[in-house]
């Protein structure tokens, strides 16, 4: 009898050890109770806001903005520079879009949203005239919100609804017509730009960062024409007609390491190179409705620049000094003299400012709160640049706290690949270095984007792990920085930096103390055959195609799961259930073989989230986990 009383206490206690804990719309295991110390230490840092530019109100004063003040990012209407930001839209999912239509007469705009992070994004339209909004696309496709019509009859957008799989170019108006399909080439397709008499529609077909092609559609025609058609391959970040019809402006990389601004003729089909002399990609641009200015981005080493040329002989004029940051969201109102962006840096959230160009001056629109906190007091970070195995420079970007080391170290590992860690408000990184002590290194390792197209390149298909090594460059760099404590370094990323993270632990696990995965690959192969389908040929030409049975095999070989013997050090897993691009089933077969192998690891699941946490309530509980999993596993 005492045997079996034995048994029988031994299996509730196994049972209740792997019980999953429901917290809201959060499932986890092994996730402690969060104290509330934390939760109180946290909260001014788990309250501040930011806001971003959407849309000029074409009858007169005032903008569209995006920001949070509940659960959710809406869209507000804010009238005058510092005026109340009113809130127009109600939702329990955040908006995205607010392009107000450019026709007076209309009184609204379009915006999009989607359902628990699924990504099967639906287009509105709202009508400012009676409060009311309806749904413009069929409520089961995946549809992303493309330009307006310049006269605001119409606007394009791309969708999957022919066949769930490729995304092409349909046009829509308001008056519940039927989509007129302009784009039924397999692929995934964007609507960029509308001639000025609406007659054509500029597209880009996406193979990859590295490849892409421009065509202009003829819609009287249907008749669709290469741009700039070359043996050489090219990648377009953008275009945009000029505001004459005479020409297009875009960014390419054609003859060069970086995507310039340029001029395309369409009558000589000559091109004229405009930011040549700036060794750096062009993020960005917009056109005065005028045609007489045009303001671009250029991005160099991480760090945003603004430029203001006169459209006749590409002059440069000079503009206020702006505040240093990330800077986005270029649009000209139409009276072609007041040019909104959105600017944030390490100490300053998101916010919208406006240059009367004319004047030359700055006027800032918005400002966010920071749940109190003095921001002065907050870190700037410092570029590094570190040697690799193979000799090639990595840039990173240190954030150190303001007193005495060494310091513990979070390394911070983008996702993307191709994308880039630029210095950004980060509230969560501000508390791990005020409120932790905690060292941040977020890194830019070789296939990020900004360093120019031989350095986007060298991690793709068979060069993959060669990004790992950087990190093993970043670990003996530490090693050697009296400042940081070798012995207290984590990894931290999210989606392909998940990747990073879990390869990291299975390369370098003697020499990490724990690490946190969100929303990560731990398998290529399962990964590719298992996201959406709309993404797979696009994914393929970075990662390697996993129907080539030597790619399979070197896939399999690399992926974390199948190398996770080798991790002994604490894992948190982080995952959205409802995730279109890394499936929930990544995070659990890495949880599954970390548990089989008797490891240390924590787990949580929103089932109301896709591709990262976009819910207040659920971010909040997610980082102060983080927070906890820190002080367990990194400080102690």
């Amino acid at each position: 009898m005492r045997m079996w009383k034995l048994i029988l206490l031994l299996s509730i206690t196994v049972l209740f050890s792997q019980e999953q804990i429901q917290v809201g719309n959060l499932i986890m295991e092994n996730v402690p109770e969060i104290p509330e110390a934390v939760k109180a230490r946290t909260q001014q840092y788990r309250n501040v806001r930011s806001a971003s530019f959407r849309s000029w109100n074409p009858t007169g004063s005032g903008m569209l903005i995006s920001t949070r003040f509940a659960e959710t990012s809406q869209l507000h209407f804010v009238e005058k520079p510092m005026g109340i930001r009113q809130q127009i839209t109600f939702f329990d999912e955040p908006v995205g879009g607010g392009r107000f239509c450019p026709d007076p007469q209309q009184h609204g705009f379009l915006f999009s949203k989607d359902i628990g992070g699924n990504e099967y994004y639906q287009i509105f339209y709202f009508d400012l005239k009676d409060g009311s909004h309806r749904m413009l696309t069929d409520g089961e496709s995946r549809n992303g919100l493309g330009p307006w019509s310049n006269s605001g009859a119409q606007f394009a957008y791309t969708s999957n609804m022919g066949n769930g799989t490729d995304m092409q170019i349909y046009i829509g108006d308001l008056k519940g017509s039927e989509p007129r399909q302009v784009v039924s080439e397999p692929g995934y397709w964007v609507a960029t730009s509308w001639s000025p008499d609406d007659s054509k529609v500029l597209v880009m077909k996406y193979i990859s960062i590295t490849e892409t092609y421009l065509h202009y559609i003829d819609l009287k025609t249907g008749e669709m024409i290469e741009l700039n058609p070359s043996e050489e391959t090219i990648a377009y970040g953008s275009g945009a007609f000029s505001k004459d019809g005479k020409g297009i402006y875009l960014t390419s990389d054609e003859d060069t390491e970086f995507k310039h601004l340029r001029y395309y003729d369409l009558t000589t089909k000559e091109t004229q190179l405009v930011s040549g002399h700036i060794p750096w990609d062009v993020s960005g641009f917009a056109q005065t409705d005028d045609g007489k200015h045009l303001a671009y981005l250029s991005n160099e080493d991480g760090i945003s620049k603004i430029h203001l040329l006169r459209t006749k002989d590409f002059r440069e004029i000079t503009l206020p000094e702006l505040p240093v940051g990330d800077i986005g969201g270029l649009s000209f109102k139409n009276d072609s003299r007041h040019l909104a962006l959105a600017i944030d840096n390490p100490r300053t959230p998101g916010d919208i400012f406006v240059i009367d160009i004319k004047k030359k001056q700055l006027v800032r629109w918005t400002k966010s709160e920071v749940g109190g906190l003095n921001t002065n007091k907050f870190i700037l970070p410092e570029l590094i640049h570190v040697d690799s195995f193979d000799g090639l420079s990595i840039p990173a970007f240190l954030f150190k706290p303001d007193k005495p080391g060494p310091h513990p170290v979070v390394i911070y590992i983008h996702g993307g690949p191709e994308s880039q860690y630029t210095p950004y408000f980060s509230s969560t990184f501000q508390y791990w270095i005020n409120e932790l002590g905690l060292a941040v290194l977020a890194t830019n390792v070789r296939g990020s984007d900004g360093y120019g197209k031989t350095y986007l390149k060298m991690d793709n298909g068979y060069n993959r792990e060669n990004s790992v090594y950087d990190i093993g460059a970043f670990l003996d760099w530490i090693d050697d920085n009296p400042d940081l404590n070798e012995d207290k370094v984590a990894v931290f990323g999210g989606s392909y930096g998940g990747y990073m993270v879990l390869a990291s632990m299975t390369h370098y696990n003697d020499r990490l103390a724990a690490a946190v995965d969100v929303v990560g690959i731990s398998n290529f192969v399962t990964f590719l055959e298992n996201t959406k389908a709309y993404r797979r040929d696009v994914r393929r030409p970075e990662y390697g195609d996993e129907r080539i049975p030597e790619m399979r095999a070197f896939l399999e070989k690399i992926s974390p799961n199948n190398n996770a013997d080798k991790i002994t050090k604490p894992l948190f897993i982080v995952q959205g259930f409802n995730d279109p691009r890394v499936p929930v089933t990544e995070a659990e077969q890495m949880r599954d073989v970390i548990k089989a192998n008797g490891g240390d690891v924590w787990y949580m699941v929103a089932m109301d989230e896709g591709h990262g946490f976009r819910k207040k309530v659920n971010r909040d509980y997610y980082y102060n986990a983080v927070s906890l999993f820190w002080e367990e596993f990194l400080l102690k």
